[in-house]
This record gives structure tokens, C-alpha cells and sequence, in this order.
């Protein structure tokens, strides 16, 4: 919305009042109540009868600010049935509700880019129910998804610039994906990103191999290339077909769809931390399956023995539906909550 043509509008009529007022005491010694009731039924055009009768000065200067103000009144309706027409007032209040929204989440996702990778993560962030924000410079494929019944929320914005991560957020995200095409934004991108939040976890997309230590020395946590992984994929179809069809039915968006989840020892109840992993799968059973531990020096332990440890910094990966997923979460933040 145009706040400085309103701006100038309100003036334009508050200038109008003023002066009328002004006049009228002047012209025709009115207090200044009687002035501004004159100049009020006046510029309103009430056509209630005159305070007093008017001198013809009086009337010769009410003629020009009855001019004035239809003059200023037209314009007034101009500017409005334009406001209502384009939508605009429309889309402030829209703004106002997804800023709002956006202020209230914690611990959410920041997506920069709606391109094609773009989508794709905020699909599979729609699936496993992750709040997050979109930031693109480019709205309108966001607003026809929206249109089509996807709930999304977005920050209209250069994503390099500082001031546009900070209304997504930033500071309250837990991390942040960058899919942009061009891997010299995504390098800036993490720069801008790390420096305003240094905790954050980073993930970004890079188009070139090059680019890859690049990122990484900028502070992404991971990067991600899709061409390459897009190569894998589909040489290992041919390789390992039944392996890369199991991958998939784990991403799958059924309702009994298999899911890997991460859990970690400080999410753990107190009286499994420091505990066998056995201990661990054992307790309020839920039907979900270990497939590795990851140590605290980020190295992954690929079917571990049932004696192994879990202390301090290590992560529990397991494997099963999405109930007993929620049902297994549910069960280590009550009891964490509790301990």
C-alpha cells in the first residue's frame, strides 16, 4: 500500500479543515468552534444552516472552500476505489496476518528459493508437518500453490540481505535451506545467515562440485548436489533396484509410510541417559527399529551391539510408521518432560 499518497491525502483534507477554520474566524470573527462547525458541514456538504449569516466576503470565501473540498473529496474517492479495486488494501491486511504468523514461530525451517528444489523441500516439509518459511523475490508460484490449498507462508525479499532473513525469523530458526540456482547467492546467502545466527543449521544447494568447499568454509552445515545425486539415483536403478525402491517407499506420503527419525541423548527421559542401547529399544515398546547410532564425533555405527553406551552427544536412529514414530517421540518427551 502507497502509506505516503495517504499520507499526502490526509494532509490534503487535514490542510482543507485548517484553513477553512482559519478563514472563517478571520472573515467572519467566528469562536473557533463555530468555525469548525461551519467549515465541517461545509467541506462534508450537510448543507445544515449557517452559524451566522454570512458577510459577502464570507460567502466569496466559502465558494472557494466549497471548491476545495469537492476537489480534495474526489480525489480522496479516486485514490480509494483504487486501493480497493487493485486489492491492495486487501493484500496489506493479508501481509499483516503472515507477518503476524511468521512472528509466532519458533524453531521453524527457512526455505530461500521456490524453484524446482525449492518446491520439493517444502513438499516434504508439508509432509512431515515442519513450520516453515519461504523467501523468494518471485511470489507468484508461491501464491498459485496458496491458491491451490497449500497453506505456505512467505517473506517477499532478497534473501542475501539481512533485513529480509530477520522478518523471516532467522533468529528464532532452527535451520535454514538455500536452493537458489546460482551457488555465488547460496554462498552469500550462508554468510548472511551464519552471521546473524551462528547456531543455525545450514543446508544449501550448489550446482558445482567447486562450490561445494566453498559453502562449507562459509558455514553450511551440509550441501547438497542435485545433479549428482540425480546421477546416483538413477545408475543405482539399474545396479541396486530393489534397494533404491525401498529408499523411496520410505519417502513415500501413505499413511503407513516408513519414516527415520533421529533420536538424540538429550531428549532422552533421565533413567535411559547413559544407558544400553537394548535398555533403550526396550522401554515402552513401540514396534520401532534401531538402524544405527550416530557418536558424538558425527560417525555412524551401522547395527549396533545391543551393549553399546548412549552418553552424551550420540543420536539413536530408528526406523517405523508414522504412528510409531509419534507414538516412541511421545513417549521420551512425556517422560522428559517428567524426569
Amino acid at each position: 500500500m502507497n502509506f505516503k499518497r495517504l499520507f499526502f491525502l490526509t494532509s490534503l483534507i487535514v490542510l482543507v479543515i485548517v484553513a477553512g477554520t482559519t478563514g472563517f474566524m478571520f472573515i467572519e470573527g467566528y469562536t473557533f468552534l463555530e468555525a469548525l462547525y461551519m467549515t465541517v458541514i461545509t467541506v462534508s456538504t450537510i448543507g445544515y444552516s449557517e452559524v451566522h449569516h454570512l458577510s459577502d466576503a464570507g460567502r466569496v470565501f466559502n465558494i472557494f472552500l466549497i471548491g476545495a473540498s469537492l476537489t480534495t473529496t474526489a480525489f480522496a474517492i479516486t485514490i480509494l476505489t483504487r486501493y480497493v479495486v487493485d486489492g491492495e488494501i486487501n493484500l496489506y491486511f493479508k501481509n499483516r496476518r503472515m507477518n503476524a504468523a511468521i512472528s509466532n514461530l519458533e524453531n521453524h525451517v527457512i526455505l530461500c528459493g521456490y524453484g524446482r528444489n525449492g518446491k520439493q523441500a517444502a513438499e516434504t516439509l508439508c509432509q512431515h508437518k515442519v513450520e516453515f518459511v519461504v523467501i523468494d523475490i518471485n511470489t507468484d508460484r508461491i501464491e498459485q500453490d496458496i491458491l491451490r490449498g497449500r497453506k505456505l507462508l512467505y517473506v517477499k525479499g532478497d534473501a542475501r540481505e539481512d533485513e529480509t532473513l530477520i522478518r523471516a525469523g532467522i533468529k528464532r530458526a532452527k535451520a535454514l535451506i538455500t536452493a537458489l540456482p546460482a551457488d555465488a547467492d547460496n554462498v552469500f546467502i550462508v554468510l548472511t545467515a551464519r552471521t546473524v545466527n551462528n547456531k543455525i543449521h545450514i543446508i544449501s544447494r550448489a550446482s558445482h562440485a567447486t562450490s561445494a568447499p566453498k559453502l562449507k568454509k562459509a558455514g553450511a552445515n551440509n550441501v547438497i548436489l542435485p545433479d549428482k545425486i540425480g546421477g546416483t539415483h538413477m545408475a543405482t536403478l539399474v545396479t541396486k533396484p530393489d534397494v533404491i525402491e525401498f529408499i523411496d517407499y520410505l519417502s513415500g506420503e501413505g499413511v503407513d509410510s516408513i519414516h527415520l527419525e533421529a533420536v538424540s541423548y538429550d531428549v532422552l527421559p533421565g533413567n535411559l541417559k547413559d544407558k544400553s542401547l537394548k535398555e533403550i529399544m526396550e522401554w515402552r515398546k513401540t514396534g520401532v527399529n534401531c538402524l544405527g547410532v550416530k557418536n558424538a564425533e558425527g560417525k555412524f555405527v551401522i547395527n549396533p551391539p545391543a551393549e553399546i553406551c548412549i552418553t552424551n552427544g550420540m543420536k539413536v536412529i530408528v526406523l517405523g510408521t508414522k504412528d510409531q514414530i509419534r507414538q516412541m517421540k511421545g513417549n521420551v518427551e512425556s517422560s522428559g518432560s517428567m524426569a
